[in-house]
This record gives C-alpha cells, structure tokens and sequence, in this order.
C-alpha cells in the first residue's frame, strides 16, 4: 500500500466532502483502539474544527489511559483538535433501571452492550448538531462489510467512513504512520462495550489476520469444503458472522406499494 498517498487521498476527501456540505469539521469518539486514532489523526490533518469525545462507561481504565494519552498528543500536534468528557455512566445506570433485565444473562448482556454504543452515537450527534460537525465512522472493513462486527444504529451510526476500505492491517499501516502511540499500536483491539479488556478476539474466535484473510477467500469464491484444520474453523467462523450481520451490510429493506394499488 501506498500509505503517503493513501493518507493523502483520505485527507482531501474529508476537506471535500465537509466543504461541500458546509460544515466546520468533524467529531470523533475515542476509544483507545486504533480505529479510533487513525480515524482522529485523519480528521487532524484537514486543517478544520476536530472534536474528540471521550465517553466512558464503566470502562476499563487501560482503555481510558490509551484514549486520553492519545488525545493529549493529538491536540498537542494540531491547533484544530480539542476534547471533551462525557461520563455516560450514570446515564447507562438510570437506563438500567428503567428497563427490564429479565432473560438469559448472554440475552441481555448483549444487549447492554449494544445500548452502550447507542448511547454513544446520540452523544457524538448531540455535539454535530450543537457545533456544525460531521460524525466521523471508526469501521474498518473487516468490521463493516466482512463480519458486521459493530453495533446497528450504534458506531455504525455515522455521517462518513473514511477508513471503512481499509482492511485492519491497512488502518495499522496508516496509524504507524500518523505516529499513533504505541501503547495503541500494541493492544489487542477491543470493542470496549462489556466494561471490561476483553478483546474482539476473545469475542469473535479469530484474529484480524485470519478474518482479512477468510474475507480474501470469501471474494474469490471458495467454500468451506476447500479447507481443513484452523482454516476450516476460521472460514467458518468468518461466514457466520458475514450471513447473521447482513442486515447491516444493506440498505434498510423498504416495503414497495405497486402503483395499481396506490
């Protein structure tokens, strides 16, 4: 990969596309990935209005230390970047009470989860609307288009994508050379959604590696019977998560009234 150029190419498309929509710029939420960083240091390099957005709840505090140690060394490396906090903790607690809990314990910790992204996303467009930004996706595209590993109308509820083409190892790639931190650089990616370090490995069953490479397969038109061994399991593992998210994957199904009968 060409990253200069690459960066480059990302850089302008922001300026564009935010310039076209008369917008002042953008707003990122961190989470201490390296999703989050390289998408931020994009941002960075346009020149306009970044608003990064710290909003923990019940996070782990490895992800908290990542997160404010790589917002501190972005706004001191560019004028345009400032932050803030939004502790959604107690939000996320009151919400708890208000709802019922009741089910398999998988069934609604699962669901949490889910409402903690959610809640994240009507924070991030809370402060859009408020200053004149556009959201800013942190997907990549293993998460976004292969295994559908994001939360609905969560982080996957943004204004633009601009690292959604490139694969997890292209976005580590791209943070190396945006000088992303290396304690960043170096964690074991995580989605950050259960209150605790586990990792999007432990949650998936394989590594970014392994699912770049069953996505490879996938495009060129292999099936599982063209494999054994890891590379069954993986395959496996990588089509079932690609058929149970699709719903994501495609615009939202629309019932069509035939015209005779409008």
């Amino acid at each position: 990969m060409q990253t200069e150029k690459v960066v480059d190419h990302i850089v302008s498309w922001l300026k564009d596309y935010a310039t076209n929509a008369k917008v002042n710029g953008f707003v990122v939420g961190i989470s201490g990935g390296i999703d989050s960083a390289t998408t931020s240091s994009l941002c960075a390099l346009t020149g306009m209005d970044v608003l990064c957005i710290e909003m923990p709840i019940h996070q782990a505090p490895s992800h908290v230390s990542r997160a404010q140690e790589h917002i501190a060394q972005l706004k001191a490396r560019f004028p345009n970047v400032r932050d803030t906090r939004v502790d959604l903790t107690p939000v996320f607690e009151e919400f708890k009470t208000e709802v019922s809990l009741e089910g398999a314990n998988a069934t609604v910790e699962m669901a949490l989860a889910n409402t903690r992204a959610r809640l994240r996303m009507t924070t991030l467009y809370y402060h859009a609307g408020l200053l004149g930004l556009l959201v800013a996706g942190t997907g990549n595209k293993v998460e976004d288009f292969g295994v559908g590993f994001y939360t609905k109308y969560g982080d996957g509820g943004v204004d633009l994508s601009p690292i959604a083409d490139l694969l997890k190892s292209e976005v580590y790639m791209i943070g190396e050379y945006l000088k992303v931190p290396e304690s960043i650089m170096k964690a074991a990616p995580s989605d950050g959604l259960f209150g605790d370090a586990r990792s999007d490995e432990d949650q998936i069953g394989a590594s970014y590696p392994e699912l770049e490479w069953a996505m490879a397969m996938k495009d060129e038109g292999k099936t599982e019977a063209d494999f054994e061994g890891r590379q069954m399991e993986v395959y496996q593992i990588f089509t079932r998560y690609n058929r149970a998210n699709l719903h994501k994957m495609v615009p939202i199904p629309v019932c069509e009234i035939p015209n005779n009968l409008k």
